[in-house]
C-alpha cells in the first residue's frame, strides 16, 4: 500500500526561510532511515505559496490565482511518498518525521495512495489495466516513451 505523509506548512515555511542545520540534518537522517527499510519512493520540500498557483473552477472554466494563499489554512510545506503494507506502519513513519521545536500546531496528515493495482482485475478490462501499466514503465524509466 502506499501512502503520502503531508507536512502542514507554517508561518515560517511560508515566509520562505530555511530549515535549522539541525532539522536539515534530521530530516536527512530520517529520509535515509526510510530508504534503508525500502519503504520510500518520494520525498520533496515545497516552496511557499507565494510561488504557487491556485485553480478554481466555476461554471465550466478554470480561473488560475496567483499566490500566497493567505485565507487558506492546510498549506502544505512537503511530502513524503512511502509503500507499507499497513495503514498502521505508515503512521509508525509518520510518527518518527522530525518536528522542529517550538512549531506548535504544525502537523502532518496521512493518505493512503490509490493505486490502479488496488483495483480488482475483474473491475478493469485488460486494455485499460495494460495501458495504464504501460505508463508506469515508462514512467520508471523502464520502457521508451511511445
Amino acid at each position: 500500500m502506499k501512502f503520502m505523509i503531508v507536512g502542514k506548512a507554517s508561518a515560517e515555511t511560508e515566509a520562505g526561510g530555511l530549515p535549522s542545520q539541525e532539522l536539515v540534518d534530521n530530516m536527512h537522517a530520517y529520509n535515509e532511515s526510510l530508504t534503508k527499510a525500502g519503504v520510500l519512493l518520494a520525498a520533496e520540500g515545497l516552496y511557499p505559496s507565494s510561488q504557487g498557483v491556485q485553480i478554481a473552477y466555476s461554471g465550466g472554466r478554470a480561473t488560475v490565482l496567483d499566490g500566497p494563499f493567505t485565507e487558506a489554512k492546510e498549506l502544505i510545506a512537503g511530502f513524503w511518498i512511502i509503500q507499507v503494507k499497513s495503514r498502521e506502519e505508515a503512521v509508525e513513519w509518520a510518527l518518527r518525521v522530525p518536528v522542529p521545536q517550538g512549531e506548535e500546531g504544525v502537523g502532518l496528515q496521512v493518505y493512503r495512495v490509490f493505486d490502479a493495482s488496488d483495483v480488482p482485475d475483474e473491475s478493469l478490462p485488460s486494455e485499460e489495466r495494460a495501458h495504464e501499466e504501460a505508463l508506469r514503465q515508462r514512467l520508471r524509466g523502464n520502457e521508451p516513451n511511445a
